[in-house]
């Protein structure tokens, strides 16, 4: 059986899709750039050539830039959590339209060993025609008028000990905004009506946490109970489930009611990586998190229920796995790249590694396919293109330093938008 990708909201099929990046990872969830965005795309880039304009960002923020409407929304902290704002770029010039506090912490939840790591604006905003749904974990989540950037409603009762701060990016499915939470202290999904904020359903994970240990270290529950991940979706048959990784196990539900369908069990914790669907393959890939990472790949149907751990797995991959960046996949082929940099080719249908190679750098920033080019971007900075194929070619290489990254690149129009350290790039010809 095939699987089906899910466009979280129908209503972006009116607008064109060369102008839509509304969520991180792209119109289709994947990191996949539509063919007429891809068309002409820049390999090449310097401080002095293909630069388009870059926009001064302040604060601190993990957050990737979405776009939609022609305007670039992200969202920025201080270092003490105590303001969290969103910003407003207009696409074609770079000016900041909107530049907004929206929310306002008396007391936040320290980072801990997180300090310097993570931050207090690392979810990513998701967008719909005319609404921006910002998320900042347990401090707050609200409905924007893409317009004004005026607050439509607002959500501060979601609890959660972060333990070392939010990472979670919300998910739009129809009307529904879907949240996650896995904290030190409970772990959930809940999903909020997206015109009016109200919760519609909120299931907690089932998973059993047993006694747990630390590879064999003291135990430390807060970091082996919580995770990071962002949610995908998938089709099977006439049903929509939410794909949802957490630590030691990871829950599909049905979208419309919560309902828990099947859990698959590991031996991992912080989840960050959302699930991938490859549907040539009827396959969900699912990075474990960052302790001894797995990537697994399960075969999902009609009759997916339960525990299955034992049941659908159809190859496991137990080494050079990332922990922050997704994969993706292009021709029956998944690429991925580690946190230092060890970049892989994976054969989709059997788990076979292809070829690995070191592509200099560290990475936070997923990578993202377009045509047959992979996009690479850096924390120091570098921009590293390679074929998207069975053997390893590199097409280019850019240095720019201040176009250091950890989150998420944008596709729109021909264009590459970068959060750098201090402004948001747009690399066009």
């Amino acid at each position: 059986m095939k699987l089906l990708f899910v466009l979280p909201l129908l209503l972006w099929t009116c607008l064109p899709v060369s102008a839509q990046w509304p969520d991180r990872h792209g119109p289709s969830l994947d990191g996949h750039v539509p063919p007429e965005a891809a068309e002409d795309l820049p390999t090449q880039w310097s401080e002095s050539q293909n630069i388009a304009w870059k926009a001064p960002l302040h604060g601190e923020g993990h957050s990737s830039p979405v776009i939609l409407e022609g305007r670039i929304w992200l969202t920025a902290a201080t270092p003490d959590g105590k303001q969290q704002s969103v910003i407003c770029i207009d696409e074609q010039t770079g000016k900041v339209l909107h530049d907004v506090v929206v929310f306002e912490n008396d007391e936040v939840e320290p980072l801990g060993g997180a300090q310097g790591f993570n931050n207090y604006a690392a979810p990513s905003c998701v967008l719909a025609p005319g609404a921006v749904f910002v998320h900042f974990g347990s401090y707050g989540t609200a409905r924007l008028d893409a317009d004004t950037a005026e607050v439509v409603w607002q959500r501060r009762d979601l609890p959660c000990q972060h333990f070392r701060g939010p990472g979670s990016s919300p998910v739009l499915h129809d009307n529904m905004l879907i949240l996650t939470f896995d904290g030190a202290d409970q772990q959930y999904t809940a999903a909020l009506d997206a015109n009016t904020g109200k919760t519609l359903w909120r299931t907690d994970r089932s998973t059993d946490y047993g006694d747990l240990d630390d590879f064999g270290k003291p135990k430390r529950e807060g970091d082996l109970r919580k995770a990071y991940c962002t949610p995908g979706f998938v089709t099977v048959g006439d049903q929509v489930q939410l794909l949802s990784v957490g630590s030691r196990a990871m829950q599909s539900y049905d979208v419309k009611t919560g309902e828990e369908l099947w859990q698959l069990r590991h031996s991992s914790y912080n989840a960050g990586i959302r699930p991938l669907t490859l549907p040539e393959q009827g396959l969900v890939l699912i990075n474990t998190g960052s302790r001894g990472a797995q990537l697994i790949a399960v075969k999902v149907d009609e009759t997916t229920r339960g525990d299955i751990t034992e049941s659908h797995v159809q190859w496991v991959r137990e080494k050079l796995n990332p922990r922050f960046a997704m994969p993706v996949h292009h021709d029956g082929l998944v690429f991925q790249v580690t946190d230092i940099g060890v970049a892989s080719c994976i054969d989709a249908e059997t788990g076979e590694e292809l070829w690995k190679k070191r592509i200099p750098g560290e990475y936070r920033s997923s990578p993202i396919v377009a045509g047959d080019h992979l996009y690479f971007f850096s924390e120091q900075g570098r921009g590293t293109i390679l074929k998207a194929g069975r053997e390893f070619e590199e097409v280019a290489v850019n240095e720019v330093p201040e176009m250091g990254t950890t989150a998420c690149p944008a596709v729109a129009d021909g264009a590459i938008f970068v959060r750098g350290k201090t402004h948001l790039y747009k690399i066009a010809k």
